[in-house]
């Protein structure tokens, strides 16, 4: 559960870095904050992909697959039914 939440929080972390960057590129001439805002964002964007993958592959978070699909019933659905 301390997984999820950190996950959640660095995500509001990002999506504040971007609205703060969209506020920057309008109110401001200059664009220095807007770069900056946006490098923060770029970064901790890669940092949560990495620690994801890490994660995932360390099992401390357990993705969830598709759900299993019968093969032979698919094919069977897919042909056309004698008359």
């Amino acid at each position: 559960m301390f997984i999820k939440i950190l996950i959640v929080i660095a995500m509001l972390a990002i999506l504040f870095s971007l609205f703060r960057a969209l506020f920057f590129l309008t109110t401001e001439k200059q664009s220095s904050k807007t770069v900056k805002n946006l490098t923060w964002r770029i970064g901790m964007s890669i940092v949560l992909f990495v620690l994801l993958i890490t994660g995932a592959y360390f099992g401390v978070i357990e993705p969830h697959g598709l759900p299993a699909v019968d093969e032979e019933a698919m094919q069977n659905q897919s042909k056309p039914k004698p008359m």
